[in-house]
């Protein structure tokens, strides 16, 4: 017998391995936690822009990715019509629009 062998076998302590199991329930529970905390709250999010963006109609007032506020004088499927001022109007892809803007062109300025 070897001198390692007996020592271990002397002081009573081996090396236990976690079994199969306890990583399997381990590695299950990373993967729930994911899901709930960063999975589904992004899925839930697209959906709701994507549902935002087939109700858009003419007369909404709207900001684009790039920063663009305006309000839609046209919709078509893919694209809508933004009136950005009076006699400028910007043809942009839906994907690009992000928000309403009701809640910020409206304010009175201080």
């Amino acid at each position: 017998m070897s001198t390692l062998a007996f020592i271990i076998q002397a002081t009573g302590t081996t090396a236990k391995q976690p079994s199969m199991y306890s990583s399997l329930i381990f590695f299950a529970a990373i993967i729930v936690i994911f899901y709930f905390f960063m999975i589904r709250p992004q899925m839930k999010k697209q959906k709701d822009l994507k549902n935002y963006r087939e109700s858009l109609k003419k007369g909404d007032k709207v900001v684009t990715a790039g920063g663009i506020y305006g309000r839609i004088s046209e919709v078509s499927d893919r694209t809508v019509m933004l009136e950005i001022d009076q006699n400028v109007r910007v043809r942009v892809d839906k994907a690009s629009i992000v928000r309403t803007a009701e809640d910020l062109t409206d304010q009175p300025k201080q």
